[in-house]
């Protein structure tokens, strides 16, 4: 394996987690009421819009087909 895919890989499995993570988000939020969740203080100066959510939504639903 190249220097450079033996860097890649950790970083690799950390956005495969995140994706696992965010999948289960996405679940358990079809099986609550809806209702706005704020996720301000868990992810510390990053900005979530609705445009995210829809981004996120097509990703897990193209990766779970």
């Amino acid at each position: 394996m190249k220097p450079e895919l033996k860097e890649l890989y950790p970083q690799l499995k950390k956005i495969e987690s995140e994706i696992q993570i965010l999948k289960v988000l996405v679940i358990k939020s079809k099986k609550l009421p809806k209702e706005k969740v704020e996720l301000e203080g868990v992810l510390k100066g990053i900005k979530i819009g609705e445009k995210d959510i829809e981004e996120a939504k097509k990703a897990i639903l193209k990766f779970s087909a």
